[in-house]
C-alpha cells in the first residue's frame, strides 16, 4: 500500500491485529484504561512474533525477547460504547504494528491503534533478543532478520 501522503515508494507491510475489549478494562470514566493500552499492544506484538514467527519457521523469538524501552502516546480516549458493535460481537480495537528498525541486537515495533477508523494511540516498543539460559542479550539470526524484514522500513547496522 502506497503512504497516502504520496505516490512514494510503498511503505512496509504492517501486521494487523484485532482486540476485544472487555469491561474489565475500563477507567472510573468508562475509557480504556491507559495501561491497558500497552497490553494491548503486548498481545499485538506477541501474536506477530510467536504466532507469525512460528508459522514461518522461526521460533526463537519464543526462547527470549526482552522489552528496552517502551513509549506511547494517547491520542484519543477509546469508550466502550454498548450498541456500537452487534450483540455477537464485542466492542474491539485494530492494531497495526510493524518494524520500524532493525539492528543486530535490537529492533523497534511501531504501533498504531483504531477505534474504527480513529487513530486513538501510537507506540513504540525497543526489543533486545536475549539468551535466557545465559542470560545475556544476543544478536537477532539470520532466520529472525528475514522475518521481521517484511515489516521493516530501516534496517540499520549488522
Amino acid at each position: 500500500m502506497a503512504r497516502p501522503d504520496s505516490g512514494a515508494e510503498p511503505g512496509p507491510r504492517r501486521y494487523t491485529f484485532h482486540a476485544v475489549l472487555r469491561w474489565s478494562d475500563l477507567d472510573a470514566y468508562g475509557h480504556l484504561n491507559n495501561a491497558r493500552f500497552l497490553t494491548l499492544y503486548e498481545e499485538a506484538r506477541v501474536a506477530l512474533m510467536f504466532s507469525g514467527g512460528r508459522a514461518w519457521g522461526v521460533d526463537s523469538f519464543a526462547d527470549g525477547v526482552l522489552i528496552r524501552r517502551h513509549e506511547i502516546d494517547y491520542l484519543r480516549p477509546v469508550d466502550y460504547r454498548l450498541g456500537r458493535e452487534t450483540a455477537e460481537q464485542a466492542p474491539s480495537v485494530r492494531i497495526e504494528l510493524w518494524i520500524e528498525q532493525i539492528q543486530a541486537s535490537r529492533f523497534t515495533v511501531a504501533y498504531e491503534m483504531f477505534d474504527g477508523d480513529v487513530l486513538v494511540s501510537r507506540a513504540r516498543s525497543v526489543l533486545v533478543p536475549f539468551d535466557l539460559g545465559q542470560g545475556r542479550p544476543r544478536r537477532l539470526t539470520e532466520a529472525e532478520r528475514a522475518f521481521l524484514l517484511p515489516y521493516c522500513g530501516d534496517v540499520a547496522g549488522a
